[in-house]
């Protein structure tokens, strides 16, 4: 079975969930995007916060694009009156939009605005559902998007609610095919320690923004917090076989009570006896030992 790590092109780093001084971030898009750049990422979302308090900004960062450092025009969508089962109003974040896409209406609801923004060939994705208790009847109502934000950095600060990997399996379990990614939501908070945390790792022939969204909406990534998965292979045999930096252990996972690992100190591969596996789909979950993660996206196996 084909993966991601089959796929021809390289991995390109980059953050998918950022602000700036064009809504509530502490930095101007320039300082943000120089911030990434310097720090070695390849690509940056900055989608501010697309509200009528802001007058609803899709920032235009195409001057900071070079030959090796590119961005993708993005933006973290809100409702302005309709609101989530347990009363906060929507967050949706949508990668490669039209910097003229039309403000939020009031009546508009939040699967009406995510319909909007799918229309426009955006990656589209719910964004820290723990952070604001998005419920499943939530994110089941948002329709056919493509991933769900699994950890942030922000809300780490913020709430202690960085993981929301419990959605994820929530909707995988009903059947629900979602990618998963992980952000650092920075908004540049003197003395917080939301940047450079977390990250995605795309898988594409080239370092360009129509290139990296279409492989965003294809899946093919993986999420990090440190670790590296270096190969992922469904083997004959009904065998897992990964390579990573160094770890102390690793899991497939799947739905409830699904699950094996393999644990060693310092291992850089392993193999998973995957015979009798009941479950329809598994991820992968590398830990080293600082407590760093990276996050396959899933791999369904019907």
């Amino acid at each position: 079975m084909q993966t991601v790590f089959n796929k021809p092109g390289q991995f390109w780093r980059g953050n998918l969930h950022t602000h700036s001084t064009r809504s509530d971030g502490h930095c101007s898009p320039e300082e943000v995007c120089r911030t990434y750049r310097e720090a070695g990422y390849d690509f940056l979302a900055l989608t501010d916060h697309f509200i009528e308090r802001y007058n609803w900004p899709v920032t235009d960062t195409q001057a900071f694009r070079s030959d090796t450092f590119t961005t993708l025009i993005s933006a973290e969508l809100h409702t302005s009156q309709h609101r989530m089962e347990l009363g906060h109003i929507w967050h949706i974040l949508a990668v490669g939009l039209p910097l003229d896409f039309a403000p939020t209406q009031p009546e508009e609801t939040g699967p009406e605005l995510a319909t909007r923004a799918l229309a426009t060939g955006a990656f589209v994705a719910a964004v820290h559902p723990q952070w604001f208790m998005m419920t499943e009847a939530d994110l089941l109502s948002l329709g056919p998007i493509h991933a769900v934000e699994i950890y942030n950095a922000s809300s780490e600060d913020d709430s202690d609610t960085a993981e929301s990997l419990y959605m994820l399996d929530y909707m995988l379990a009903r059947g629900k095919r979602l990618w998963a990614f992980a952000t650092d939501d920075a908004h540049f908070v003197p003395n917080s320690r939301e940047r450079l945390r977390a990250w995605v790792m795309v898988k594409s022939e080239a370092l360009q923004p129509d290139a990296l969204v279409s492989a965003l909406k294809a899946g093919d990534f993986y999420s990090s917090t440190g670790p590296r998965i270096v190969d992922l292979q469904l083997e004959p045999g009904d065998h897992l076989y990964l390579r990573c930096s160094y770890a102390d252990r690793v899991y497939a996972l799947g739905r409830p009570t699904e699950y094996r690992s393999v644990a060693e100190q310092g291992l850089t591969e392993a193999k998973i006896d995957l015979k009798g596996w009941r479950s329809p789909y598994l991820r992968v979950l590398v830990r080293d030992h600082l407590g760093g993660k990276a996050w396959s996206n899933p791999i369904w196996l019907e």
